[in-house]
């Protein structure tokens, strides 16, 4: 802890790229989950598809995907880019699953009630099934968060930034009060990130509040 107090301006450096690496992900994967997830989650076959897919990418090490990637993709394996298409991988895999249980959650008579007064599949999607498949969307983002903030350290052994360094330079250095440093500031930023989706979640979704 010491340690962690002396180092107050490195940990805020440190913490600024560890939010980058894996808040920007998040984003991007969200992106590319909630439209495909929805569209899935109408057809059993592609939705069967869509699971066993994302189920195999989040089986893949997230060191040797950080290690493979640059074999595909046009990046280094030092470069932030390589890192933020690694997690938005297992962050789409994740949330391509977590979305059509989501809508699932809807309640059927809800969805009548949207076609009886008008609403086109489209429209209804958008305006009832999504807002109410919000409580159970931001429980996944939740897991997706604290996944990121876990593998990003994980990127420190192959050099990419982060708190995870304190790790590395730790071990290499022998000094177990920065590791623990490390520990420490990984775990309060993984719990701030996660109170502060669940406040957001709750904030966006009023109706949830007042039934509660």
């Amino acid at each position: 802890m010491r340690y962690l107090l002396n180092n107050l301006d490195d940990a805020w450096t440190l913490v600024l790229i560890h939010l980058r690496l894996s808040l920007v992900p998040i984003i991007l994967g969200l992106l590319i989950a909630v439209p495909l997830g929805a569209f899935a989650q109408r057809t059993t076959a592609l939705r069967r598809l869509t699971t066993v897919t994302a189920s195999i990418i989040f089986t893949i090490p997230s060191l040797a995907l950080f290690v493979v990637l640059p074999l595909i993709i046009p990046t280094r394996i030092l470069d932030e880019a390589n890192v933020i298409v690694a997690l938005t991988l297992y962050t789409t895999a994740l949330l391509v699953r977590a979305v059509p249980e989501a809508l699932d959650a809807v309640p059927e008579p809800v969805r009548d009630a949207a076609t009886a007064v008008g609403y086109k599949p489209l429209t209804r999607m958008l305006k009832v099934e999504l807002p109410l498949s919000i409580p159970v969307l931001v429980a996944g983002l939740r897991v997706v968060a604290v996944t990121n903030i876990s593998m990003v350290a994980v990127g420190s052994v192959i050099g990419i930034g982060g708190l995870g360094t304190w790790f590395t330079e730790g071990y290499q250095a022998n000094k177990s009060d920065q590791i623990i440093a490390g520990i420490i500031a990984i775990f309060v930023l993984a719990v701030v990130i996660d109170a502060l989706i669940m406040l957001a979640g709750r904030a966006i979704t009023p109706w949830a509040r007042a039934a509660a």
